[in-house]
């Protein structure tokens, strides 16, 4: 039986990837990073779009040729249809279409939260069914509780800003650079948490950014008041703080739908994932509780076409397809 080769295009945001799979095995993850939005303090969709539209054939020719088959080797063609930033979105989908159409190939259609779960089975070792996944990146924050491949409900979601984004908005407010997130996790481990910030109040299992976001304002502009060099001075321990803020949020609530659905296989997915101090106190936390915890390599922490082309391959097995008329979606 030939096996199942599966090219697959991620494009929701300003990272350009292409990635083939074959029988669910990544073959290669191929990512053309944007370092043009630096210089803009965050991504600017329109300069997204073009960037795509300039990388997406050279990164899909490099895929292919790294994973050494040859285009007429493929039995499928997966692409990320949301949610993300539209204009993006739109280079992967109408790449992807086109490619499907010239080779005749059927088109399968990947909900990039989910793709970011299912980056779990790019590896071992793989959870097991029923497992919770805490789903964290810069526009998202969810809790997830997976029953197989393609069966996820999202028991948790934050009202507001995603983790991600209280991070990088925090790390502007100190004059950081962008992504600020991976910025504040390097000072945070220089420094130590000792300046405290007040905890959201949120029922359930639902987050809320905003309100942590606002207080952290307020406490730079009452110090910096006082004290001009006041952030220079302390930059280690108020990243230190806003990280230990952050992460014991995500994990409080991951506690505790871990205790109301009695499920003790955990895993943690996306961008923030590989904040070292999130991967430290999970792994603490599960030690304590009693898990086996479960934490994505770095390259498919981030946004990446090797968990696009996972998710494809089950739906491929599933026998679910889409049509030439998939339109993508912001959410």
């Amino acid at each position: 039986m030939n096996r199942i080769n599966i090219l697959a295009i991620e494009s929701s945001c300003d990272d350009t990837s292409a990635a083939v799979i074959a029988d669910g095995v990544v073959l290669s993850n191929c990512v053309a990073n944007q370092e043009v939005h630096h210089q803009y303090g965050g991504v600017v969709p329109e300069v997204a779009s073009r960037a795509h539209q300039a990388s997406i054939i050279p990164v899909v020719e490099m895929a292919i040729h790294k994973a050494g088959i040859a285009k007429s080797d493929l039995q499928a063609v997966a692409f990320t249809r949301g949610p993300g930033l539209l204009g993006s979105l739109l280079v992967g989908t109408s790449f992807a279409k086109a490619f499907a159409l010239s080779y005749q190939l059927p088109l399968i259609e990947v909900n990039h939260m989910q793709a970011h779960v299912l980056a779990h089975f790019a590896e071992d070792p793989k959870p097991k069914f029923p497992f919770l996944c805490l789903t964290v990146s810069g526009g998202h924050t969810q809790i997830v509780l997976v029953r197989n491949f393609l069966d996820m409900e999202f028991i948790g979601q934050t009202l507001d800003d995603a983790a991600g984004e209280a991070f990088d908005k925090s790390g502007k407010l100190l004059g950081l650079g962008y992504p600020a997130g991976p910025l504040i996790d390097r000072y945070a481990r220089e420094g130590q948490p000792r300046f405290p910030f007040p905890e959201p109040v949120i029922p359930g299992l639902d987050f809320s950014f905003s309100g942590l976001k606002t207080s952290i304002l307020y406490f730079l502009k009452k110090e910096v008041a006082g004290n001009p060099n006041f952030i220079q001075e302390n930059l280690a321990d108020i990243c230190a703080s806003i990280q230990e803020t952050i992460v014991t949020v995500l994990l409080k609530k991951l506690r505790k739908a871990a205790r109301q659905t009695g499920i003790r296989e955990i895993a943690i997915a996306g961008g923030v994932s590989a904040n070292s101090g999130l991967r430290a106190a999970l792994a603490a936390m599960g030690e304590k509780e009693g898990w086996t915890t479960y934490i994505p390599d770095f390259q498919y922490c981030t946004d990446n076409a090797g968990m696009i082309g996972i998710n494809a391959y089950y739906k491929y097995l599933a026998g679910e397809f889409c049509g030439q008329d998939a339109a993508p979606y912001a959410r």
